[in-house]
């Protein structure tokens, strides 16, 4: 009775399990219930389940119910019997199905679950809830056992609750550790930022020793073949000595020949020689036959023996040569460590006046801002680097501005090459375009000579085909050609600061004009024609090709290139080239020395000149301009009165290049130009000042000469 009863509670509980509709989640407000409540909730959903799983209120005992069948009755195994018996068991099988109660808590259970997994919000703790309402359902439905089972929910809630309770606590130390954490990290951060510092330095010193060595292995290569060359000295010597001993003995040997043979022939010629005994004689003969041939034998064993052994005095010789050397060895060493640490003694010297030169920059710049009175320059001879010989060398000609950008460039030549990083200028708009870096970037510490190199380098790709690029970015391919594009920026910056401090170079100045867009290119291009066109037309003059003008056709050559120069001109630039007021006409000139450069790039003075004029010319010229447009610097001026002036001042200007001045005037292209008489020409106006400084860019010079005024 009991039993049917508990089958008729399972089928019921049974047929009250049905699945969450898909679109209902979990409250998880139900974890944080008491157990009054729980229960309340339970009731409420086994009320509401049906009973239609129920099979006559009977409870399956599934799998107790097969267990009559599954025991087999003790047979032998090999017996006829059992194997007929084991063959209509494997014929008809056992069917032993589940019970439905256990079918639908397994199939709620799963339903529950996978509801759980498509919610956004599940977590363990609601992945227990299924398993809890299923307990539950146990322990309202078996009577029997539901004190045992609830004090087993009990304590499993019991120690989830103390685990919660242990997680919360520990939180705080959970933060706690991520704090120590970042800053352990951080620690590392800098720990391995001073390795690599002190590895770099490693490295420098590293690399300073290998230099030594290598000095030193040279040193060691040069004894070496020192020691081969004597060595072979004395081998030559001592082949010398040997076939003059061979010689010696040879000639001895001829003598004792050609003695016994006068001893024979002065016995023979004797008269009492007859007189002798013959017998006498024979034992004599005899005698001297069996000396001769004992000391012939004692001959060869001397020369067997003692053949190869050099002369006492040849080895003694050769013994004191070697100690000289050897001695000279030592002193040359003894001088090398001298120089050494006089080298050191310089290098210490050197960076005490670094610093004093420093000191005196700083002091220079302060008497500057508080003082007025001329400058005594010749302090500066004790601060430059190369003494007042070197200063002397320096100062010679130069005026006080010109003076003031040779020392700017020795004090800032001195700390560029101290400095062993540049810091990037970032990637704002006003920098340029091959300088827009953040962080640290090398310096590449290359000496004047090759930066001048380089840019010429860089030149002279820039003139073999025609670059459609801005020049800034040509710079910066230039270079990532050259040296690969990890190195570009580091020698982008380098070049940068070199010349930006080397005002007085003509070709760093003018590259870094150009660079920066206070010149175009067409001012280097037009100049280096015009240098080049000169040359030419002196080596047409020359018709014997022997590199020689004399001054009278130097001066023809110049008035023909330069038409538009002026006599007190033509004559600076003949003073430049060597003619003096005193000097004929008919002394000769060796004009091909007049382009040469030296090694830094530096023309010679006739060249420089040339460039001087240039630019007094073009200043000139725009000064004119002003004058014709007769209004301030901060006034307007349209455009048709700029075209009229231009034309006024030299009316030989075509009108292609009247339309290039004024479109860089106003910074219009040439397409977009209105024609001479348009409406819209006269709406276009500019201030003066700002017309003048775009003219100043580009190549600007006068055509032809301008028309005299009339007279009054």
């Amino acid at each position: 009775m009991a039993c049917q009863q508990s089958r008729y509670h399972s089928f019921s509980s049974a047929s009250r399990l049905q699945p969450r509709p898909s679109g209902v989640t979990i409250d998880e407000s139900f974890l944080t219930e008491d157990k009054s409540t729980q229960n309340r909730k339970l009731l409420q959903k086994r009320r509401t389940l049906t009973g239609q799983f129920s099979m006559g209120g009977h409870l399956s005992p599934w799998p107790t119910y097969t267990s009559g069948q599954t025991i087999l009755q003790n047979r032998k195994p090999c017996s006829d019997d059992y194997q007929k018996r084991v063959g209509n068991c494997q014929q008809h099988p056992f069917r032993t199905a589940k019970p439905r109660y256990l079918e639908e808590l397994e199939n709620y259970l799963r339903k529950e679950l996978l509801l759980l997994d498509l919610g956004t919000d599940s977590t363990q703790e609601l992945r227990l809830q299924p398993y809890r309402e299923i307990f539950e359902f146990f322990i309202e439905d078996f009577k029997t056992y539901k004190p045992l089972l609830s004090s087993i929910k009990n304590a499993y809630e019991g120690m989830l609750a103390h685990q919660r309770e242990k997680i919360r606590a520990l939180e705080p130390l959970k933060a706690k550790l991520v704090t120590v954490n970042e800053d352990c990290n951080e620690r590392i951060l800098a720990m391995k930022a001073e390795e690599k510092h002190e590895i770099s330095l490693l490295k420098k010193e590293k690399m300073n020793l290998l230099k030594i060595i290598d000095k030193k292995n040279e040193e060691k290569i040069s004894l070496q073949s020192e020691v081969t060359k004597l060595r072979k000295n004395l081998a030559e010597e001592y082949l010398h000595y040997l076939s003059e001993r061979d010689a010696r003995k040879i000639l001895i040997a001829d003598l004792n020949e050609l003695r016994y043979q006068r001893e024979d022939i002065s016995l023979a010629q004797s008269p009492g020689i007859w007189g002798e005994d013959p017998v006498k004689l024979t034992l004599a003969l005899k005698m001297t036959r069996q000396d001769l041939t004992r000391t012939q034998m004692e001959l060869n064993t001397m020369k067997a023996n003692f053949g190869d052994v050099v002369p006492r005095r040849d080895f003694e010789m050769q013994e004191k040569t070697n100690k000289d050397l050897q001695e000279q060895l030592d002193t040359l060493r003894a001088s090398y460590e001298e120089v050494r640490k006089e080298h050191e003694i310089l290098m210490q010297l050197h960076m005490s006046t670094l610093k004093e030169r420093d000191q005196f920059f700083s002091e220079l710049q302060e008497i500057q801002r508080t003082s007025t009175p001329r400058p005594d320059w010749t302090k500066c001879k004790d601060v430059v680097a190369g003494g007042p010989e070197r200063w002397q060398m320096l100062a010679e000609g130069k005026n006080s501005d010109q003076l003031v950008d040779v020392l700017l460039e020795e004090i800032g030549s001195g700390l560029l090459r101290e400095k062993d990083f540049f810091p990037g200028l970032g990637y704002g708009e006003a920098i340029p375009a091959f300088l827009r870096f953040d962080g640290l970037v090398e310096n590449k510490k290359p000496s004047k000579k090759d930066v001048v190199n380089l840019l010429k380098d860089a030149w002279k790709e820039r003139l073999a085909e025609e670059q459609k690029e801005t020049f800034p970015d040509f710079f910066f391919n230039f270079l990532e050609h050259r040296f690969g594009p990890s190195d570009a920026m580091a020698w982008a910056y380098t070049i940068f600061e070199n010349i930006k401090i080397f005002h007085s170079n003509e070709v760093m100045s003018q590259f870094y004009a150009v660079l920066m867009g206070k010149w175009s290119e067409n001012v280097y291009v037009t100049q280096k024609e015009t240098v080049a066109q000169l040359l030419k037309e002196m080596t047409n003059a020359d018709s014997q090709n022997e590199g020689l003008l004399t001054m009278e056709q130097f001066n023809t050559v110049l008035k023909s290139t330069f038409p538009l120069k002026t006599e007190e001109q033509i004559q600076e630039l003949m003073e430049a080239g060597g003619w003096h007021p005193s000097s004929s006409n008919a002394d000769l000139l060796n004009y091909r020395s007049l382009f040469m450069e030296d090694e830094e790039g530096q023309s010679e003075p006739f060249v420089q000149k040339l460039w001087e004029q240039y630019m007094d010319e073009k200043d000139e010229y725009l000064q004119q301009l002003k004058q014709e447009l007769g209004i301030e610097l901060h006034e307007e001026v349209t455009l048709p009165k700029l075209r009229g002036a231009l034309m006024t001042i030299d009316p030989s200007l075509d009108k292609q290049t009247v339309n290039t001045y004024v479109s860089q005037a106003f910074q219009l292209p040439e397409s977009e130009m209105p024609e001479e008489g348009d409406e819209k020409e006269e709406g276009m106006v500019e201030i003066l000042q700002t017309a003048l400084e775009r003219l100043q860019v580009i190549d600007i010079r006068r055509v032809g000469p301008r028309e005299p005024e009339p007279a009054s």
